[in-house]
């Protein structure tokens, strides 16, 4: 999610001298330190990464190297806590990439949070923890050719990807989740452990609301559609991530190097003729230092991510040939699908003035109730830190004739899927350029679009591996877009007025959503002051016509490289992603052992 870099700066600065990072466990930091050969090199020890890597090492007689660019995320005391999620983006764990001019967004260019550390992005999120629906999967089967992707297949993986636990408070929570629905894996599940007034509203109406509103116990049970409690990647009130579910703890395994602050400039072809091989990874720490190569004796996994793979496939000449000839990058592989298809969601405060006092609004205005809420945490993991902002969520269907899908294919993926999005936060949360006014009381009503139709790219902007890419999300760009997103304004509006919002809260729009009185004012206020979920999938997608990779997950047209990562996602899912990223890595392990015959 998007930055409240505004709001937290001077509490974060607090916050990094109270909890220096430092680095412990068995990593890597100097290129000198390498083997020359490795079974498999896995770019990126991000959420699929990490995975990725526990899997394969599983075998103490592969021998596997994780390339990470970021620093490792052990001791990093603002990783742990969930609510600190909120204060990571534009700090060293961040790549801190821009987006190109939106103009869906009136022209604004607006931050992208990319995980810059181990873990990657599941360790700066915002925690959120979906599989995905049932017709999710099935689509992914259907576009890829391959039922090994239908839910039917990949339960399983899920199942080994991930368990639930009981939230930090330890409470009775029967009923507001389905523990049948939940798996044995390493990645930890709750929902919130610090419950907050407005909880039970929400809930609640949903049961009195029904129709469009109505209530989902579990969003993991196979359909999205509904209003219920966030889950969360969240055990005894810390951050679960892939560092710390599959990498950090296998640290220890002698057939297992984890090398960071390292980027990998390009892959090298060492096929002299015929297919590419691409089975080399050239390593460097600075743009001007040294170079080192490494062989895969296997193969690569490149699990860079969203951004990252793409840079580095183009960087190697995999891409668009017109693209890379621009830029005197000699085209091993002219493929314009590398790079292109980035999908996101975009996303919406909403804010509401309230008459309850009871919300967290001076935690964020009081740098002393701020530091005491951190000490809280600290001493016995309790209290408001524990969770993420958000406690609770919904998803909607359109209504039946929406004019968003007036004259074009529904884009979600099923009757299990949604369109759009509302997270509840029982405060000011200030997403975006708004900042949190100096006295009173609000909710804030976050929008999304989760099935979005709009398309961007990620392309280089330099031959310099370390310059950032050049990354155009196209948000709001197409007509379904920002029709859907005025429906979720009118959402939050319809489900805000509702009875038991009106007892004690008596929600009153406020500030530009207050204005934005006509579906014209509503789709302007959308266009000023969106940002986004920082969800990208897709730009190295799995297709079984064009697209990147195979149903395999390998890169079509060369020999020896494989991408694992939510790159490969061929249709963004209409829910939060880390969640299908682990599903991805999971399966892609298995295809990887059989394809090299290891147990």
């Amino acid at each position: 999610m998007p930055s409240m870099r505004n709001t937290y700066l001077s509490f974060l600065l607090a916050v990094f001298a109270l909890f220096p990072l430092g680095v412990f466990g068995r990593v890597i930091t100097s290129l000198s330190q390498l083997q020359t050969q490795y079974d498999f090199v896995i770019i990126g020890g991000g959420t699929a990464g990490s995975a990725v890597a526990n899997r394969l090492s599983e075998n103490a007689d592969v021998s596997v190297l994780v390339v990470e660019a970021g620093d490792n995320n052990v001791g990093n005391t603002n990783l742990e806590i969930p609510f600190l999620g909120v204060t990571l983006p534009g700090t060293s764990v961040d790549w801190n990439f821009t987006t190109t001019a939106q103009s869906g967004l009136n022209g604004r260019s607006i931050p992208y949070t990319r995980g810059f550390v181990l873990g990657g992005s599941s360790s700066v999120n915002l925690l959120t923890y979906h599989r995905g629906s049932d017709d999710l999967w099935n689509r992914w089967a259907q576009l890829s050719g391959d039922q090994g992707w239908s839910w039917n297949s990949v339960e399983k993986y899920y199942r080994k990807s991930s368990r639930l636990v009981p939230p930090a408070d330890g409470r009775d929570v029967t009923g507001l989740v389905n523990p049948s629905a939940h798996g044995n894996g390493p990645v930890e599940v709750s929902v919130p452990g610090f419950p907050l007034p407005i909880d039970d509203i929400v809930l609640n109406s949903a049961k009195q609301l029904g129709g469009r509103f109505n209530f989902n116990q579990d969003f993991n049970g196979g359909n999205i559609i509904g209003i219920g409690y966030m889950q969360s990647a969240i055990g005894e009130g810390e951050r679960s991530s892939g560092a710390t579910a599959y990498l950090n703890p296998v640290f220890d395994r002698s057939n297992l190097d984890v090398l960071i602050n390292t980027r990998v400039t390009k892959l090298v072809n060492s096929a002299t003729s015929g297919t590419p091989h691409m089975n080399i990874v050239e390593l460097a720490q600075s743009s001007g230092g040294p170079r080192v190569r490494v062989t895969a004796g296997k193969e690569i996994v490149l699990s860079a991510g969203v951004i990252g793979t793409p840079q580095i496939l183009q960087l190697s000449g995999i891409g668009n040939a017109n693209d890379l000839n621009a830029l005197g990058i000699p085209v091993i592989l002219n493929n314009a699908d590398v790079g292109a298809n980035l999908a996101d969601h975009p996303l919406l405060a909403n804010y509401f003035q309230v008459q309850s006092t009871g919300t967290w609004d001076d935690v964020l205005r009081d740098s002393n109730l701020f530091g005491q809420t951190i000490g809280q945490w600290q001493a016995d993991k309790t209290g408001l830190f524990v969770d993420s902002p958000g406690n609770t969520v919904g998803f909607f269907k359109l209504p039946a004739g929406s004019p968003a899908l007036s004259g074009i294919q529904d884009p979600s993926s099923g009757p299990k899927s949604a369109h759009t999005e509302l997270i509840f936060v029982d405060a000011f949360a200030p997403f975006g350029s708004v900042p949190q006014p100096a006295t009173g009381n609000f909710v804030t009503v976050l929008s999304a679009v989760v099935s979005p139709t709009s398309r961007g790219t990620v392309k280089l902007a330099s031959t310099d591996p370390f310059a950032k890419p050049l990354i155009n999300p196209n948000f709001l760009g197409t007509n379904f877009d920002i029709k859907a997103m005025v429906q979720a304004i009118h959402d939050a509006l319809d489900f805000m007025a509702a009875p038991l919002w009106q007892q004690d809260f008596k929600p009153v729009p406020f500030g530009d959503l207050a204005s934005a009185t006509t579906d014209d004012l509503k789709a302007t206020f959308a266009r000023e002051q969106s940002v986004n979920v920082n969800h990208p999938v897709g730009t190295a997608r799995m297709s079984a016509n064009g697209g990147v990779v195979d149903a395999n997950l390998l890169l079509k047209g060369v020999s020896g490289l494989r991408i694992v990562d939510a790159s490969i996602f061929p249709v963004i899912p209409e829910c939060h992603v880390q969640g299908a990223v682990y599903i991805v890595a999971e399966r892609a392990a298995d295809l990887i052992k059989t394809a090299h015959n290891l147990s």
